[in-house]
């Protein structure tokens, strides 16, 4: 329970299914966000936490992560919005610091990838996975980090990232690009809200099996090649990525982490 009574809001909460397939170092792969976000959303709770949930279209997976959290004893919510617009955000932002009496954590992972190559990005296409992966991050970590500086409280902020910040990957520009936009905006949230008590990181998945991509790593082509170029040869799981999340939540266990981008990679970085 070492996040016991603490109140937290995770972005893209709700399943797996708005990101297409990840390939080579994009990131978590197929449906990463939504699974990931869930296994977060469910590991906080764990650990003693009251949830808000976050999704944009998915009110049943949303429904249904919160009943799972209330089933372990903790008070959850679903809010419904997009986090690319200010609009939306200033409102669910608002209603799950209004439900769970104010915000300690934030964990923004909502986030799109599609696969195209360079020559073929249209400037739609670009600016979707920018506003989402970025900008998106940077809108809910503005809006909760003001509401934490008005609470004066020493919260803690996780950025979702993805190997994809450090290193390229094939038709993966856009992504990769947000990415990296992710691991500096980590740096300087760190650098602005230090002065208020407030830590914030980014955790940078390499590739995790969801229900999306479990069929692609089935195939033995495809997962000999990706093993070949992770160190300890194991694929995650979403709840690979929730010990680091949680201790990077945790004021008393990470109490002098900021600024740090936490690779859960297997070491394909290496």
């Amino acid at each position: 329970m070492r996040l016991k009574d603490k109140r937290a809001l995770v972005t893209g909460g709700a399943r797996g299914r708005r990101r297409a397939l990840a390939l080579g170092l994009g990131g978590e792969g197929a449906g990463g966000s939504g699974a990931i976000g869930r296994a977060i959303a469910l590991g906080l709770a764990g650990e003693g936490a009251d949830v808000a949930v976050n999704y944009r279209r998915s009110r049943g997976d949303a429904e249904s992560a919160v009943r799972e959290i209330e089933e372990m004893g903790r008070r959850a919510v679903s809010v419904q919005g997009s986090t690319a617009s200010r609009a939306d955000v200033d409102r669910f932002v608002a209603e799950a610091h209004g439900f769970l009496g104010g915000l300690d954590i934030l964990v923004n992972n909502a986030g799109i990838l599609k696969r195209t190559p360079l020559l073929e990005i249209s400037e739609e296409e670009w600016d979707a996975i920018l506003d989402v992966n970025l900008k998106g991050y940077f809108l809910v970590g503005q809006a909760v980090g003001l509401r934490m500086v008005e609470d004066r409280t020493p919260g803690a902020i996780v950025n979702v990232s993805s190997a994809g910040q450090a290193a390229a990957g094939p038709n993966l520009t856009h992504y990769c690009v947000s990415k990296a936009g992710v691991g500096m905006l980590t740096k300087q949230m760190a650098l602005e809200l230090a002065p208020h008590r407030i830590r914030v990181n980014a955790i940078a998945p390499g590739l995790i099996e969801t229900d999306m991509n479990r069929a692609d790593i089935a195939q033995d082509d495809f997962r000999e090649g990706r093993l070949a170029r992770i160190p300890l040869r194991r694929i995650g799981t979403p709840d690979d990525v929730v010990g680091a999340v949680v201790y990077l939540a945790s004021n008393d266990e990470a109490r002098l982490v900021t600024g740090a981008s936490l690779f859960v990679d297997a070491g394909q970085m290496v």
